[in-house]
């Protein structure tokens, strides 16, 4: 039953992995890397109760926080750049307005 579980998530795997590289968003594609991070965490744990191995579940742990992490950083960083050009065009526009009236 549990390598059927398995299966299936390496099936999702691959959806996911094709929606990062076709998203029609940069949020999209965050997206799906988040739940490509899940699924391993799941696979992990799975594997590890399948072959009772129980380091592995504080590789999953780790491997949780840097995903959790990652995907934060990410975020931060498309959200400052967005509004870092959003400030630049609002500086282009004022620019603009104020040369027409001279």
């Amino acid at each position: 039953m549990l390598n059927i579980t398995l299966y299936i998530i390496i099936g999702f795997f691959a959806i996911y992995a094709i929606r990062v590289i076709k998203g029609p968003a940069i949020w999209d594609r965050i997206m799906a890397m988040n739940l490509m991070s899940t699924k391993i965490i799941v696979f992990i744990l799975i594997f590890a109760s399948i072959f009772e191995i129980s380091f592995l579940l504080d590789l999953a742990i780790l491997y949780l926080l840097g995903g959790f992490m990652a995907t934060i950083f990410i975020c931060q960083f498309f959200v400052y750049s967005s509004k870092k050009e959003k400030n630049k065009k609002e500086k282009g526009e004022k620019d603009a307005a104020t040369n027409t009236n001279k």
